[in-house]
């Protein structure tokens, strides 16, 4: 029986002594932007909300120092939604302290969305701090639309305050943010230039009036990055040259790991090294998609820091680059390009830009229009199987509906299962985990089947279902319940008949393996 608003009010506001009270989860959120906000001042409020209201608290979710721009950074919230909806929630109402809180999604529609999905498992949520009264009108609903507009623009234009304030600091000859990389330190200081303290890596500034700026780092340090430029330019040495002697005198990267072609690259071309800050050259506004900025949007300071690296040998070595592709025809290009291919059998970016000898991947796509244009002039095409391609779309699809019916099948035989929210694996009995992977058939060129499998070493999970397809790659042929104890080797190939070793696993059913989930009643010690 539903109540109306009156009643809703009466029956909250007015709490009578022995009358059973809705049991409420906690949900919190505290950003790095909102320091005052803490997860603790937002407990405290809805606590107090939730004893005037006759609410009784018995579970709390938080997230602490995770934006609200989007959920997959939110164990918090995705716990929530994940007990919502598989019906594990042992509450009817969900207390936030105000919207903001619960997120301020860019899509105003998916703050709603995952209220709905509360509202669509009898769970009310309720926002403590602010103008609504949480009683479903239609005026709350009007209100909520523009509330999370308000915070998710709030969002938007803080974003753009930040980058106007990191542009006017870059210009200033401040650092913002990364690391310092090899040869170099950050150094911290305060409003009036002194310096503080050196900040090792992972540190930040401690106040808001304090700067970062970059200094020469360690003799030694410096001594090898000049030893880069002095190889690579006099000595026409390439990147992997460099990085392999590197490697042999037992040199690490700041960041303490082997060097490689693209680490060496990074010393020959960031102009950090001659002094200059340089800033927006990638920009992922929002938590949405990475991307290259063009040069005419970077922010720059010439000679911000004391350079470590002569200006002449820097544009030197930028030259030798640009000259790899510049001094190349289309056709030079291309015929390189086929040699690799030749020498390699596939193509891909990656192993474009491994070649010291070769142009990069980004000059191949600037200079063709891509790089599979660049592949097809070559007579490589990546996407030639498309029926790989609508196979592999087929059996994502396929595999939720794998995965339910292998739930329902331990439910129906008596077993407890949930899902994991930050893995996907489904945990037995609050026992044993199990991964579900779905084998496409694949056909060789002389009629026989094969399966390939690659198991997850990654959550290790007790049991893997292996799914293997039918040579139409339709429906499911057969079963694998391969035990973590016994299987090796991550990587399997499947053919039509395996050995006893890999057939004593194969099921035409799962019926065997979800008697394994049922539970049996033991009789009491004597």
């Amino acid at each position: 029986m539903s109540l109306n608003d009156n009643q809703n009010a009466s029956l909250f506001d007015q709490p009578t002594n022995g009358a059973k009270k809705r049991r409420a989860a906690i949900y919190v959120r505290a950003s790095s932007e909102h320091q005052q906000y803490s997860t603790r001042n937002q407990t405290d409020a809805i606590i107090a909300y939730a004893d005037t209201k006759g609410f009784e608290v018995v579970k709390t979710y938080s997230d602490d120092g995770k934006s609200g721009l989007d959920i997959k950074w939110r164990k918090g919230l995705q716990q929530l939604i994940a007990d919502v909806e598989e019906r594990r929630a042992d509450f009817d109402v969900v207390l936030v302290y105000d919207i903001s809180r619960w997120g301020r999604f860019q899509d105003n529609d998916a703050g709603a969305y995952y209220e709905y999905a509360c509202r669509q498992s009898g769970i009310d949520v309720h926002y403590v701090i602010g103008h609504l009264k949480n009683d479903g009108s239609i005026t709350d609903s009007i209100l909520k639309a523009v509330d999370r507009y308000s915070s998710g623009n709030y969002s938007y234009t803080l974003s753009i305050k930040v980058h106007l304030g990191s542009t006017r600091l870059i210009r200033l000859g401040y650092r913002q943010g990364g690391t310092a990389g090899f040869g170099l330190r950050r150094v911290m200081i305060d409003e009036r230039g002194e310096p503080k303290m050196e900040l090792k890596h992972g540190e930040r500034k401690s106040l808001q009036t304090d700067r970062v700026i970059l200094v020469p780092g360690p003799k030694e340090e410096i001594e090898h990055v000049r030893s880069i430029y002095r190889k690579f330019v006099d000595d026409k040495w390439t990147e992997t040259q460099i990085a392999a002697q590197l490697n042999t005198q037992g040199v690490k990267t700041d960041l303490e790991k082997d060097w490689t072609q693209a680490t060496v690259r990074t010393v020959l071309t960031n102009e950090k090294y001659i002094g200059n800050n340089v800033y927006n050259r990638q920009s992922f506004k929002l938590k949405k998609k990475r991307v290259k900025n063009p040069p005419e949007e970077w922010v720059r300071k010439d000679n911000a820091f004391e350079a470590i690296v002569e200006p002449a040998y820097f544009l030197a070595a930028q030259h030798i680059i640009l000259e790899r592709c510049r001094r190349l025809t289309n056709e030079e290009m291309i015929d390189k390009l086929k040699e690799l291919y030749e020498k390699k059998g596939w193509l891909s970016g990656i192993i474009i830009d491994e070649q010291d000898d070769l142009p990069s991947s980004a000059a191949y796509a600037h200079r063709f229009g891509g790089l599979v244009s660049a592949y097809k002039l070559v007579g490589y095409d990546p996407c030639i199987d498309y029926s790989f391609q609508e196979i592999n779309k087929y059996l994502r699809s396929l595999f939720p509906e794998v995965s339910e019916n292998i739930i329902k099948g331990i439910q129906a035989a008596g077993g407890r299962v949930h899902r994991e929210v930050t893995n996907p694996l489904i945990v037995i009995n609050d026992e044993l985990t199990l991964s579900i992977v779905i084998a496409r058939c694949q056909r060789t060129k002389t009629g026989a089947l094969r399966w390939k499998l690659r198991l997850d070493t990654g959550q290790r999970p007790n049991f893997t279902i292996a799914v293997r397809m039918d040579a139409e790659n339709k429906a499911p042929m057969d079963y694998y319940v391969l035990p973590a104890i016994d299987v090796e080797n991550p990587q399997l190939r499947l053919a039509e008949e395996n050995g006893f070793a890999l057939d004593a696993y194969r099921f035409d059913s799962l019926e065997p393996f979800y008697q394994l989930a049922e539970r049996t009643a033991l009789p009491d010690a004597a």
